[in-house]
């Protein structure tokens, strides 16, 4: 039998602690035997309906209460009404996998919080699959757009897509279809864990089924479509690496080029959580190479053209960054209520006055600024900078090969100068990104 833990103490302010329990598709039989101590002898059972309803009433019968919407806002409030009592919170699966468990830490404490977890959704799956976990790369579509799978499809790549319901599987293959990967085997599973589990498959393209089950997460075998003339611009492949192909970008002419894109991006160093201003966005290349970097990182497009604005936001969606944050507005009056950045790049507006001292003014201890010109006077007040502030100062020139009637030449760009500096002081930790979507 497997012995029941003791609750924890409680905690130095003498708050009752907070027992969180993980539960499944399966319901009350289930779980532990130390979760199901844990529910009977509490006083309020807080969660959502669903796994509310999981519980046999004769077994549990502490009062129950549901999570109000939006819920985080309310989560200290709720949690503090009830202040004296044996509280448990129910979550879907492992509480601290995309679920409540994380938005109480960051609201309570870890010290006032015991957690009980459950086998995820994300486990079992791999389970029926034959998945290894570790090589499964994992995205949820609860409360985020279905264009956040764009980045991650790769020809030979296993995903696991958590739902936001029903209709989830139809908008993946949607996707699917529209970024060049209709032949993807597509596998949706169903209340993983009960006595009623069950698979739907197919292939993304003609997706012939309807929406099932709300309770789901769809496998997805990633394979591209073989290209073609007319889908070559939707199927390019797209390296995890920064330089992608300029005809990856929908753009004006105001776009930071390849080579100079991937030399911009290694001075700019993009770690997760961090996060980039990226001002003077043009087509949006930078903010979006470096939110790609990785699914932390979090990027503010500062753009005073309206048009340009609207082109950023379909350059992010398309590439699979629809969290970069577009604001619209010349700069440095459009810097002045934004987070505090750890790097910053300045593409267009250099002469502008004040922008240069604003965002190094902004910087974070240890941060970055990289700005980039083509201009005599702008690569004037980059010496100047350069002279005062240390750092590198760098000139990129890039040609390309390109027919001279018979024969091929070189066709030399515009070079472009380049400075990027640290801020001196101790680094400050980063931020974690605030997009969660909806727990579950």
């Amino acid at each position: 039998m497997t012995p029941v833990p003791p609750p924890p103490p409680e905690t130095t302010t003498g708050a009752v602690p907070v027992t969180v329990v993980g539960i499944g598709a399966d319901g009350w039989p289930g779980l532990a035997p130390a979760s199901q101590e844990t529910l009977r002898a509490a006083d309020v059972l807080i969660g959502g309906p669903r796994q509310l309803g999981l519980l046999p009433p004769g077994e549990c019968p502490g009062e129950r209460v549901a999570w109000p919407s939006p819920l985080r806002p309310a989560v200290r409030g709720l949690i503090e009404r009830h202040a004296g009592r044996r509280v448990t919170v129910l979550a879907s699966g492992d509480p601290m996998f995309f679920g409540i468990g994380r938005t109480l830490t960051e609201v309570l404490g870890p010290g006032r919080l015991r957690v009980l977890p459950h086998p995820s959704s994300v486990s079992y799956a791999c389970a029926r699959l034959g998945w290894a976990v570790e090589e499964t790369e994992v995205l949820s579509l609860v409360g985020r757009p279905a264009a956040t799978l764009s980045a991650a499809l790769y020809p030979g790549r296993r995903l696991l897509v958590l739902s936001a319901g029903a209709g989830t599987p139809a908008e993946v293959a949607a996707l699917l279809r529209d970024r060049g990967f209709g032949p993807s085997r597509l596998r949706v599973l169903a209340r993983l864990g009960s006595a009623d589990e069950h698979v739907t498959e197919g292939a993304a393209e003609g997706w012939p089924h309807p929406p099932g089950d709300a309770l789901n997460i769809v496998a997805v075998d990633c394979r591209a479509a073989e290209t073609t003339a007319e889908s070559a611009a939707k199927t390019a492949r797209l390296a995890l690496t920064p330089g992608l192909p300029d005809h990856s970008y929908e753009h004006d002419g105001q776009l930071t080029k390849r080579h100079v894109r991937a030399a911009t991006l290694a001075a700019l160093a993009p770690a997760p959580g961090e996060l980039l201003w990226d001002v003077g966005g043009g087509a949006g290349s930078i903010g979006i190479e470096w939110m790609r970097a990785h699914r932390s990182c979090r990027a503010v497009s500062v753009e005073r053209d309206p048009v340009r604005a609207r082109r950023i936001e379909h350059n992010a969606h398309s590439l699979g960054v629809p969290g970069l944050r577009v604001v619209t507005g010349p700069a440095p009056a459009s810097l002045a209520e934004l987070p505090t950045p750890d790097a910053v790049f300045i593409g267009g507006g250099l002469t502008a006055p004040g922008v240069l001292d604003a965002c190094w003014d902004a910087l974070r201890p240890g941060g970055r600024i990289v700005a980039n010109t083509v201009t005599l006077e702008s690569e004037a007040l980059l010496a100047d900078w350069h002279r005062r502030r240390g750092g590198e100062l760098v000139r990129i020139a890039v040609a390309h090969a390109v027919p001279v009637g018979g024969f091929t030449g070189w066709r030399q760009a515009m070079p472009v100068t380049q400075w990027a500096a640290v801020k001196s002081g101790p680094p400050a930790p980063a931020v974690e990104s605030a997009d969660r979507g909806e727990e579950r």
